[in-house]
């Protein structure tokens, strides 16, 4: 979340709501943008989507990235990276 308000994204955190819902609402540079935030660090198995979360994405027609690090999620928005 630090690196996206820092390239001048509004980042709200929905990890709480449940049922499948991406953990953040991005806006950035007038768009909005669903991140479903995965641990990196973790083994790939760990950081599979939910049977709820891909329910969620098949039902709200909705495209969510899954990122696994702040680049990724920069990525996600198409904001530069810092170097």
């Amino acid at each position: 979340m630090d690196a996206l308000r820092q390239a001048g994204a509004e980042v709200t955190s929905l990890h709480q709501v449940g049922g499948g819902v991406p953990d953040l609402l991005v806006s950035f540079r007038n768009k909005w943008h669903l991140l479903e935030v995965k641990d990196g660090s973790k083994p790939p198995s760990a950081r599979m989507l939910t049977d709820d979360q891909r329910q969620w994405m098949v039902k709200q027609r909705a495209s969510v990235w899954v990122v696994k690090s702040p680049e990724e999620a920069l990525d996600a928005i198409g904001a530069p990276q810092c170097p």
